[in-house]
């Protein structure tokens, strides 16, 4: 029978630990001139001396019985879920991009957009895209080259068209069924992928209609032009689009990925842009992508097992109860913890992966719906993200731009996710709305 742990900041040390080495090193390499700086040291290393510094913090345990928590941690059920989940994300990403799903995505949503509608139309591009695939950075990677040449030929303001792209990206990364803070976010709080969804979409939908109302009204060119886009066939959005429906109907993820894969490969077998070969290569390569956020989940997991049978999760509930006086409060308290610690990273993912076992003892103190814990750990996680200027989103921008717009341009007009906060916070403070957030739900 486990013993009851007194209260204790300390055991919460290799987790400042881990974000002053990896917040550290990417400040000093910044401030050297280093490309991408903040993404130069590995953060699975970061968090490989976090590990060894609670195995040494508790010594006297022994390192077997250490070993025994971090374990339980480590391989807990919601780990494994969440471990899976990864790989198969990865796998369907890299299948579907192989077989131009991308591209096809994008060029369909260039083909619709009205010339005078093109600063908006980025915008629901990036959401669409961004939910399809999971992925802000592939996104913005896909979709940034086609807006800058859009700006120059349309006459458009390039900060806005930038965070329009950025902003859409991080809509579709924070509600995306496969994105890693969505699986990361729902298996931390042991909530169902559908339920979070639509408890995350009633706050960001209203948030992105208004967005695109301002796109419309101050991202009109002066004068419209026609942009002529690429072909495109239809047939390779299926897959996406057969991967949102069937998880939002409430078909297991794991078959709802496995699905994706293997109707993304048929499809790309059959147009000629994948082997039978090539296909097992690219799952493979999606695996291989999610070996670092793989890493991070097996460590911190472990990580914060020993933290909180050490009495660090008690400690830090016990500091916020004094800042913390109800469940209204307590929504609030999650969202600064939510974006202090991506800001710290710089990685909406790991923060949600950080924050989760900490969110999860508060929420059940305080009687907060674990759905909308879901929902508020990846929703500023991923405002944070999409602020930061040394985040990777907008390193993307930078590069792909080639110096011609810098994150101190695009970040005022990221509308979108400061609208997503604002209502965010209404939907703690006003009850018919919270009830609509949830609502529709067991």
């Amino acid at each position: 029978m486990e013993t009851k742990k007194k209260s204790s900041g300390l055991a919460l040390l290799p987790f400042a630990v881990f974000i002053v080495i990896y917040l550290g090193a990417g400040m000093i390499l910044q401030s050297r001139g280093v490309e991408m700086a903040f993404y130069q040291f590995p953060a699975v290393v970061a968090m490989f001396i976090a590990v060894l510094i609670a195995f040494a913090m508790n010594y006297k345990a022994g390192i077997n019985e250490n070993f025994k928590v971090f374990a339980r941690g480590a391989a807990s059920e919601d780990i494994m879920n969440m471990l899976m989940i990864f790989l198969l994300a990865g796998a369907f990403s890299a299948v579907a991009k192989a077989m131009g799903g991308v591209e096809a995505t994008v060029n369909f949503g260039v083909s619709i957009i009205p010339a005078s509608l093109i600063t908006a139309g980025m915008f629901i591009i990036a959401a669409f895209l961004g939910t399809a695939t999971g992925t802000s950075m592939g996104t913005i990677g896909a979709l940034v080259p086609i807006a800058l040449g859009m700006v120059d030929k349309a006459g458009l303001s390039l900060p806005l068209v930038m965070a329009a792209c950025v902003s859409g990206a991080m809509f579709g990364d924070n509600l995306s069924m496969i994105s890693d803070t969505t699986i990361a976010a729902t298996r931390t709080q042991n909530v169902e992928l559908k339920d979070k969804f639509r408890t995350n979409f009633w706050i960001a939908f209203p948030a992105a209609i208004v967005t695109i109302v301002l796109l419309v009204i101050f991202g009109r060119p002066e004068t419209a032009k026609a942009i002529e886009a690429s072909g495109y066939d239809i047939v390779k959005v299926l897959p996406y689009l057969l991967v949102l429906i069937l998880a939002l109907i409430g078909v297991n993820v794991f078959l709802v990925l496995t699905i994706g894969i293997f109707s993304a490969g048929i499809i790309g077998m059959a147009y000629g842009d994948l082997t039978f070969l090539s296909f097992a290569g690219e799952i493979w390569a999606g695996f291989q992508g999610m070996i670092e956020v793989f890493l991070l989940s097996m460590f911190i997991g472990g990580t914060a097992e020993m933290a909180k049978h050490y009495g660090g999760l008690e400690w830090l509930i016990e500091k916020m109860s004094g800042m913390i006086k109800g469940k209204k409060s307590a929504q609030v308290g999650m969202s600064a913890l939510a974006l202090l610690t991506d800001m710290a990273t710089a990685n909406n993912t790991i923060a949600i992966i950080v924050d989760g076992p900490m969110a999860k003892e508060i929420s059940a103190e305080y009687g907060v719906d674990l759905r909308k814990t879901a929902s508020i750990l990846d929703i500023f996680t991923c405002i944070m993200q999409g602020l930061i200027p040394y985040g990777a989103q907008f390193l993307l921008v930078a590069s792909l731009s080639e110096g011609r717009v810098s994150p101190g341009d695009v970040i005022p007009n990221n509308w979108y996710l400061f609208l997503l906060a604002g209502f965010a916070i209404l939907s703690y403070f006003v009850p018919w709305y919270e009830k609509i957030t949830l609502k529709d739900q067991k």
